[in-house]
């Protein structure tokens, strides 16, 4: 459908429509940076959407029983401020609009969630909010079996480019959708042909509704610009049981000169080219400027949705006094209180059987007793739960008979799983993590980097931690693994020793409101060393002394995980030649860093010369060694330099050199070296 005809058929939807592709033109303009041609092509779809079926109120965004909406394609961001400014959100101001894209503005480029409370996910890396979607469709469908469809029950709305169904990720997500059957996700396919280097045909010839099809999605094929065509089609959608895929030929930066190319992509900031534009679509008014009685229109579908809520609130308090705690609780994040009691009973049992056992399985272990006390945990895998032990009796498989299982099947889908949690953590009320082989991190990192960028408690259950995993090989072997998450910020890494290592880990993983979690866990087992109980949460400090020097201290080993055993078997030989040996574990480094110094200068002390034992490249390591008042000539390290091999796990440690009698060498080295 052409302008001309939009105009004269439907002239408030037009006007309305008009306000959105202006904003975008002039927040762009003042920015000299942005996309304007998304903006402008979705503006129909986006006012058939807002006007006639998303049920949300502007006045309480986080309304848990909204519906979502995710902008996949956040480079055209503008589509959404523009939304929220219009509908009378309470943060996205017009000034914000006009100071788009610059410092300490809430409008970002890319839309990002902590920001603001209208913008539900963080989205710019193409695919990431198509993965995002199905864990938010997931997580409607759990809550709403587990609560019942008056208190939950919400579709979630995805806008979608050429450039999101390109990426690798879209084909794990839109799998996963079809095969759960996840009837509440409504994708909008922005089919306009053109990505940044020109025409689609230049690297793709995908018919990505046949594609969608044959996952199993309810597909349509529609005029973008068609106000009746988009409003049947959404009308369709949510009538389906099964995800619907609304394919919408639009024009991308419809009414420029720009229309239809590769320019119009991107930023459109001729002076000439918005004049035109903005007469094209008989809009006479100044930058920024929205007329009173388009505002008013705006902010009354931003209203429309009042008494949804209303009535929504009426049969939350109509629940029953204990469900209705249940519920606020999962939705505010705050776990049980049974919680903390849980991990110290089953630290106390540990402390007294001294089980040896591999750390993965410690964490079911831990799982199995967390599980029953947290209603709001949904657990998974990627196709590996016999060997990340995720799963535990209590919990039921989700699938499309049973929505009241709380047990994932992701499949052989690394990098959608960790997109699909990040969705589920974002919904609210639940708390998701998932399994895979910590070299497998890799494919899953798009998104493991986004939980860390949103703050989103996302718990990563990554076994297989070491060379210990053993015949796999190289292949499966991560040893920069650890110092590549490490380096990421605001993720905590805990790399636990032993079976009351893991309970702690998991309580702080659980705990965590804003920050994801990996649990580093091993193939091998390993002795119990916390044969003492100890009420309070060790690792929560990040590292501590596990076992004192007797005599003069002269030697400290700090080590993490497996290999901690092997620093108390060096300092057994070190403490039988009279070399007094202090051994740290270092579970979380991230909790040590944040530490006052008092406490850091207590653990790590000036003096005595210091080896790090892992079994992993030594990068990183260096600010516990060197730093922290360590120093060079006093600093070494036993672990790895090159990709392992394959072999039994004892053989690789022998072979490695990452044993008791290497790190003893080391610290009788750096000892003499430094009497020299």
């Amino acid at each position: 459908m052409d302008i001309a005809t939009l105009r004269d058929r439907h002239p408030d939807h037009w006007n309305m429509a008009a306000a959105i592709r202006t904003l975008a033109l002039d927040a762009v303009a003042a920015a000299s940076s942005g996309h304007s041609g998304m903006p402008i092509g979705m503006a129909d779809v986006a006012t058939v959407l807002y006007r006639n079926h998303l049920k949300f109120d502007a006045a309480d965004p986080e309304w848990p029983d909204r519906d979502r909406f995710i902008l996949s394609n956040g480079h055209g961001s503008m589509l959404l401020y523009a939304l929220l400014y219009l509908t009378g959100d309470r943060e996205v101001t017009l000034d914000q609009i006009k100071n788009f894209r610059q410092l300490h503005a809430i409008t970002a480029g890319h839309p990002e969630s902590f920001l603001a409370k209208g913008i539900e996910t963080t989205t710019g890396p193409l695919g990431q909010g198509l993965g995002n979607s199905v864990g938010f469709a997931l997580a409607e469908e759990i809550l709403r079996a587990r609560f019942g469809s008056k208190i939950m029950n919400h579709n979630t709305y995805v806008f979608a480019g050429d450039g999101c169904l390109m990426e690798g990720i879209s084909q794990e997500a839109l799998s996963m959708a079809g095969h759960k059957r996840l009837s509440k996700l409504i994708v909008f396919f922005d089919d306009n042909g053109i990505t940044i280097d020109g025409g689609t045909s230049l690297a793709d010839s995908t018919d990505q509704k046949k594609r969608f099809a044959a996952s199993g999605w309810h597909v349509q094929e529609i005029d973008g610009h068609d106000p009746e065509a988009i409003d049947a089609a959404i009308t369709a959608a949510k009538a389906a049981n099964r995800p619907s895929m609304i394919a919408c030929k639009t024009h991308i930066a419809l009414g420029t000169s720009a229309q239809d190319t590769a320019k119009g992509h991107g930023a459109l900031t001729d002076e000439q080219l918005i004049k035109d534009a903005k007469e094209a679509y008989g809009w006479s008014y100044g930058p920024f400027e929205i007329p009173s009685d388009i505002k008013q229109a705006w902010e009354e579908v931003g209203r429309q949705g009042a008494k949804a809520h209303a009535d929504w609130k009426e049969r939350l308090e109509g629940l029953g006094s204990g469900r209705r705690a249940t519920f606020d609780r999962m939705m505010s994040g705050e776990v049980p209180k049974k919680l903390s009691a849980t991990i110290r009973a089953l630290k106390k049992q540990v402390s007294e059987t001294e089980p040896k056992v591999a750390t993965r399985k410690a964490s079911e272990m831990v799982l199995e007793v967390v599980n029953p006390v947290t209603p709001e945990t949904v657990g998974g895998s990627a196709d590996l739960t016999g060997s990340n032990n995720t799963k535990t009796a209590d919990l039921g498989v989700f699938d499309a008979k049973n929505r009241k299982g709380r047990y994932i099947h992701y499949g052989i889908r690394e990098h959608g799983m960790a997109a699909a949690m990040n969705g589920i953590a974002l919904h609210g009320g639940l708390r998701p993590y998932g399994g895979t082989f910590l070299t497998f991190s890799d494919y899953a990192r798009g998104a493991i980097r986004l939980s860390a960028l949103m703050g989103s408690p996302v718990t990563y259950v990554m076994t297989h931690d070491s060379i210990g995993l053993g015949e796999d090989g190289p292949t499966h072997q991560p040893v920069e693994h650890l110092a590549m998450l490490r380096a990421t910020p605001n993720i905590n890494v805990f790399r636990p020793a032993d079976a009351v290592e893991v309970a702690e880990a998991w309580e702080l993983a659980l705990s965590s409101t804003s920050t994801p979690s990996v649990l580093a866990l091993s193939r091998q087992g390993v002795p119990t060393l916390r044969t003492k109980h100890r009420t309070n949460n060790l690792t929560s400090r990040g590292a501590y002394v596990l076992a004192e020097a007797e005599g003069k201290r002269q030697a400290i080993l700090l080590a993490t995980g497996s290999e901690v055993s092997l620093a108390l078997e060096a300092r057994d030989m070190l403490q039988a030649e009279g070399i007094g040996t202090r051994v740290v574990s270092m579970p979380c480094w991230e909790l040590f860093a944040q530490q006052d110094e008092s406490y850091r200068r207590k653990v790590l002390p000036a003096g005595p010369v210091r080896v790090g034992i892992e079994a992993a490249v030594r990068f990183g390591w260096d600010e516990w060694l060197l730093g922290e008042r360590g120093s060079r000539g006093k600093a070494g390290f036993v672990g790895m330099n090159s990709f392992g091999a394959s072999a039994p796990a004892e053989e690789l440690y022998k072979y490695f050199n990452i044993t008791a009698d290497a790190a003893a060498d080391q610290v009788r080295d750096l000892l003499l070296g430094h009497k020299r």
